[in-house]
């Protein structure tokens, strides 16, 4: 399935049903009084979050969605039947903006989380309604009302713990292949990655945390080049970073601070989340240098081979304890 995660899609709530002009006429009873109903309501438009979706290519493909128009009302006092509601599927993580009027209607990333984007019109009033002391015979009824429409945007930002940033080809989806069951496309050129992965990563005993794996970043990617901004928003929600540079790389730290520039100028944020230094492809390397002034920012380097899995446990052990810390502490506040 392709991944998409950036879709438009229009909006619009059904229109309620028209009241009903009705008089009650029987064979002993030939002046009764009005019995129109009054108009169902139109369907709204919803959206739910199905756990078994990791893309909005459904949507991709229904661009316009209009829910049924409530039923008009009929003798009898009989209400129309409401229109059904349209639902959405949409993957965890979607969030739901109106393009008008620029706001986010619904972070969605509960399972079975849902929101009403596009309300029903009210169905109309029949006669019976406007009965009165003065007026016992009323032959008035009012039209549904229209439904809402919107024009709204649809936008995937994973939900992962762990996010891996690198330069393309620094090894990063050998990496979350080894240590999880991930199957990314992996080749010895750049840009083999054009897709965010997600990887389930066991460490310690009966836990784990998911790991996403974005494209490489190129210079300017917060400013969409590389389209490194689509990339860098799967990275937003994750709680420790691994910054994964190749170990044979000249100026590595230059490398990481670039790296760190790009996350800061996206998102000020990022550069605040617990990150950690790995230098990849240790075995290629006949020894893995000395890296002066470490900033204090990295929580600590480590070296790794995902071909020999040389350090890989180290690396999930000391992540898995940055992330227990976190929960910790999350659930403390």
């Amino acid at each position: 399935m392709k991944f998409i995660d950036y879709v438009k899609v229009k909006v619009a709530g059904g229109h309620g049903g028209m009241g009903c002009v009705s008089f009650r006429r029987e064979k002993y009873v030939p002046k009764g009084g009005p019995d129109g109903g009054d108009g169902g309501k139109g369907g709204s438009v919803v959206c739910r979050v199905d756990p078994q979706l990791q893309t909005l290519q459904d949507i991709r493909y229904h661009s316009t969605n209009k829910a049924p128009a409530g039923e008009h009302g009929d003798s009898a006092n009989k209400t129309g039947a409401s229109g059904e509601d349209v639902i959405l599927r949409v993957p965890p993580g979607t969030v739901i903006k109106d393009m008008e009027i620029g706001i986010v209607l619904a972070d969605m990333q509960e399972p079975d989380d849902e929101v009403v984007v596009a309300k029903g019109g009210k169905g109309g009033k029949g006669n019976t309604r406007f009965k009165s002391s003065t007026d016992r015979a009323p032959r008035k009824a009012t039209p549904g009302y229209p439904g809402e429409e919107r024009q709204l945007s649809l936008e995937l930002k994973l939900l992962a713990d762990v996010g891996l940033v690198g330069y393309p080809n620094a090894g990063k989806s050998t990496l979350i292949s080894r240590i999880s069951a991930a199957k990314p496309k992996i080749a010895d050129y750049p840009f083999t990655t054009l897709t965010p992965n997600l990887g389930v990563v066991k460490y310690s005993d009966f836990k784990s945390f998911v790991m996403a794996d974005i494209p490489g970043l190129i210079e300017g990617a917060h400013k969409g080049k590389g389209l490194g901004d689509q990339f860098l928003r799967h990275i937003e929600r994750t709680q420790v970073l691994l910054f994964v540079i190749d170990v044979n790389a000249e100026e590595i730290l230059e490398k990481y601070e670039n790296l760190l520039t790009e996350l800061e100028e996206y998102d000020p944020l990022l550069a605040k989340k617990p990150r950690f230094l790995v230098l990849s492809k240790t075995d290629t390397a006949q020894e893995v240098p000395e890296l002066d002034s470490v900033p204090k920012d990295i929580a600590e380097v480590l070296p790794i081979s995902s071909v020999s899995g040389e350090g890989l446990d180290n690396l999930r052990n000391q992540v898995g304890k940055t992330l227990d810390t976190i929960r910790h502490h999350t659930i403390e506040n």
